[in-house]
């Protein structure tokens, strides 16, 4: 998910396993904790000089089992000793400080497989991407009530009882509406396979994912031989049926020179994805798992991906979202989930 909810639900992690001890710097260590996984955005960019290799590092490795729990013992043994000097000299050990970042660490992952983007959870052992497609990147429902608290904990002195109450707050209104999206997502995927049977789609496989900001509005997109049919339903609809059908066609690169590099796309997109050639040596990725938003030219796909040709390979340029004027795709994203 966004960077603030893990900064966030990694903090909680410190509040849990050290706030009595050493208050507010739970805190503060467990946000720490928290953002490490996401530093694979700019390790992967250092690592590789292909931009596509780059983003498919992203929640890879970094954001394991396996790194979890070495990382953990990394950073709990160098943090006890620098930590447990002077004034501070055993007030907390070193199992202390491993279960904190283990934690901290260990629940980044696993939120982050309940959104659509997926994690390499078992890297380096397989590069499968759990990916439970229930709750949008960035959800308010989730991270604000969780926040609120979690300001209100730094408040109180470590020692104080109320700051275990508003903890378990904090981690109980999240934990619940995590339930209510997995509740909600098992009923959408039942609401557009009914929409696919009743407008006689064949279809060979489909995908269902909130749009950004809320578990209102869904966005469904089902396979066919030839193109890819997606369309949208909200909970204030009239009728518990997907509407706003749009036949995407499927749209492939001829030419067999860039095939591993596409071959990585696919895999990255779940196989949701389109490729056309705008000039001599350029192109675009489409992913089209991602909600498409409404813009002053109609439906466009968010995520896209400008490719070059470099060094025999496919490059990319800096993600830029097809949100030209983001007022009024916010406002028809508004407007959308209110129902129709």
């Amino acid at each position: 998910m966004d960077s603030l909810t893990q900064i966030v639900l990694g903090a909680a992690c410190g509040e849990a396993v050290l706030g009595r001890k050493i208050g507010n710097k739970a805190l503060l260590f467990g946000a720490i904790g928290g953002t490490i996984p996401d530093l694979d955005v700019f390790i992967g960019s250092l690592l590789y000089g292909n931009e596509i290799d780059a983003m498919l590092f992203h929640r890879g490795f970094m954001h394991s089992i396996f790194f979890a729990v070495l990382a953990a013992f990394i950073l709990g043994w160098l943090i006890h000793k620098l930590y447990n000097t002077g004034k501070r000299l055993n007030t907390t050990t070193q199992k202390n400080w491993i279960s904190l970042f283990f934690w901290s660490l260990f629940t980044h992952p696993i939120l982050d497989c309940f959104t659509p983007y997926g994690t390499q959870l078992f890297a380096p052992l397989s590069n499968y991407r759990i990916a439970f497609n229930n709750i949008a990147v960035a959800d308010l429902g989730y991270t604000l009530p969780f926040l609120f608290s979690m300001i209100i904990v730094m408040f109180f002195k470590r020692q104080n009882s109320k700051r275990k109450l508003w903890l378990k707050l904090g981690v109980g209104i999240s934990s619940a509406y995590m339930i209510f999206t997995i509740i909600n997502k098992i009923y959408i995927d039942s609401v557009f396979k009914s929409s696919l049977t009743e407008n006689q789609v064949v279809h060979t496989r489909f995908s269902t994912q909130p749009s950004i900001l809320n578990n209102i509005l869904w966005y469904g997109i089902a396979e066919t031989e030839h193109n890819y049919q997606v369309a949208f339903y909200s909970l204030l609809d009239r009728t518990n049926r997907f509407s706003e059908w749009k036949t995407i066609p499927k749209v492939r690169l001829e030419t067999s020179k860039y095939n591993s590099d596409i071959a990585c796309l696919a895999w990255f997109s779940n196989g949701y994805y389109n490729v056309e050639k705008t000039s001599n040596n350029e192109y675009i990725y489409f992913d089209l798992r991602y909600p498409m938003v409404n813009t002053k030219e109609g439906y466009k796909p968010v995520f896209n991906l400008k490719l070059f040709e470099s060094n025999n390979r496919l490059d990319m340029k800096p993600f830029e979202p097809e949100m030209e004027d983001f007022e009024f795709t916010m406002n028809s994203l508004w407007i959308r989930m209110k129902g129709i």
